[in-house]
């Protein structure tokens, strides 16, 4: 029986997905598919509705529409600049100067906005006019800034880590956020280093002043109100303040009151906001719901089980397991979005994983550090084509200097799934897991 449901579910959700019907509609279609053989049509109808509402019932989802409100006021708070200039400041003196910086100013807008594209977008704009005038050449720029800026998506706070936290059956949100800063960290250093190797080949220097405390002191009063939302949102979670839910809801007062203080929000701005905030919540919002229909054929149907028997009838190695997870989702990666392959892969895989002892905090993030790499491969990849629009650049030029930068995102890749730790480390020391 769940061979047959997983077969009906995969030819069902190709097809529709291949006609271009909307994520979530699939899902909710393939998964009624699979178990109509098994179950009568109104049972299975009636079912479904009840497995929708009940996931989108759930008081920490109500967090993500919260932190998406809370990321879109702060893209329209003109924090971009601010948080290039702390950056540069920094960082001005390392060779490829301009490069370096817009990698880590897309770690930090990336996990202030929550959005990757929005990251390479405005991060991208602020650094474009300085490449150009120092001879940068464009595929290079574009192709650092795209290659970055899913490195933020690690970075808490993180709605991918939150719809994680649902899907896999209550995983502690404050854990996961605090595991996710290392392996953040692991992807920006790689970019960094990549961006060093090619700025000394080119011969593209750092700034030529004196390295200047005065400027640091001014930049990092600048940037300090917008990295003080991480500081205080993350903070008081931790430490068990206030919940993620309650943190959420926190952010977007704190992003509103900077937004007004910048005078970048106003009455107009706002209705914007709310309106493309409340689409995207809604979007989001119902795919959870929908993909619960999924997770109850699965369970219902056995496919966690039949799935973890093959796999383990081709080895009982679990590195090697690890290996071919990753490869499957790399591969699915490229084609699907990150909240809907967070939802059709974690119940398939956390089982098999839990099944040798590996913790639910660090299989989130090395699944969510592989979906993060689809945003920036094609034939999707919307991240890398924003980073490609921003650079007026071409895909044909920027992939060979991508390729470079693929190599080190997968060297992070290995090292976040076999040195537990660098998930592990943070929340331990916190007394989050044990």
């Amino acid at each position: 029986m769940a061979i047959q449901a997983l077969s009906i579910i995969l030819a069902v959700l190709a097809v529709l997905l291949i006609l271009g019907v909307p994520i979530s509609y699939a899902i909710g279609i393939s998964a009624l598919c699979a178990i109509l053989p098994t179950v009568a049509l109104n049972i299975s109808v009636i079912t479904a509705a009840q497995r929708t509402f009940v996931g989108m019932s759930s008081f920490t989802l109500t967090a993500i529409p919260f932190f998406i409100l809370a990321g879109n006021l702060m893209n329209q708070g003109g924090i971009a600049k601010r948080l290039v200039d702390f950056v540069m400041a920094i960082l001005g003196k390392l060779p490829g100067a301009l490069l370096v910086t817009n990698i880590g100013a897309n770690a930090l807008f990336g996990a202030i906005s929550g959005s990757a594209s929005a990251s390479a977008a405005a991060v991208g704009s602020m650094v474009k006019l300085g490449e150009e005038e120092r001879g940068y050449d464009k595929a290079i720029s574009a192709a650092s800034n795209a290659a970055s800026a899913p490195s933020g998506l690690l970075i808490p706070p993180s709605n991918a880590l939150i719809t994680y936290s649902l899907v896999s059956g209550g995983t502690s949100v404050a854990a996961l956020f605090l595991a996710g800063y290392l392996p953040g960290i692991v992807w920006t250093l790689g970019c960094v280093i990549v961006a060093i190797l090619i700025a000394k080949r080119k011969g593209y220097s750092g700034n030529k002043e004196k390295f200047s405390w005065k400027n640091l002191f001014v930049a990092t009063i600048r940037a300090l109100p917008s990295l003080g939302l991480i500081i205080v949102v993350i903070g008081g979670i931790v430490k068990g303040v206030f919940t993620a839910t309650e943190g959420s809801a926190i952010a977007v007062v704190y992003a509103l009151i900077l937004g007004i203080c910048y005078r970048n929000v106003n009455f107009k701005t706002l209705k914007e906001i709310l309106i493309e905030s409340t689409k995207m919540s809604g979007m989001i919002v119902f795919l959870i719901g929908v993909s619960n229909i999924l997770s109850w054929v699965m369970a219902f149907t056995g496919i966690p089980q039949a799935i973890s028997s093959a796999l383990l009838s081709l080895t009982q190695n679990k590195y090697i397991l690890l290996l071919i997870m990753n490869i499957i989702l790399l591969i699915a990666g490229t084609f699907m979005d990150v909240t809907p392959a967070i939802l059709i892969f974690t119940p398939l895989f956390l089982p098999i994983v839990t099944e040798f002892g590996m913790h639910p905090v660090h299989f989130g993030l090395i699944l969510v550090y592989n979906l993060c790499i689809g945003n920036i491969t094609p034939p999707v990849g919307n991240t890398l084509f924003v980073g490609i629009r921003v650079g007026d650049s071409t895909l044909s030029e920027v992939i060979p200097v991508m390729l470079k930068y693929y190599i080190a995102i997968l060297m992070g890749l290995l090292l976040v799934t076999y040195i537990p730790q660098i998930s592990m480390i943070l929340p331990q020391a916190a007394g989050l897991i044990d």
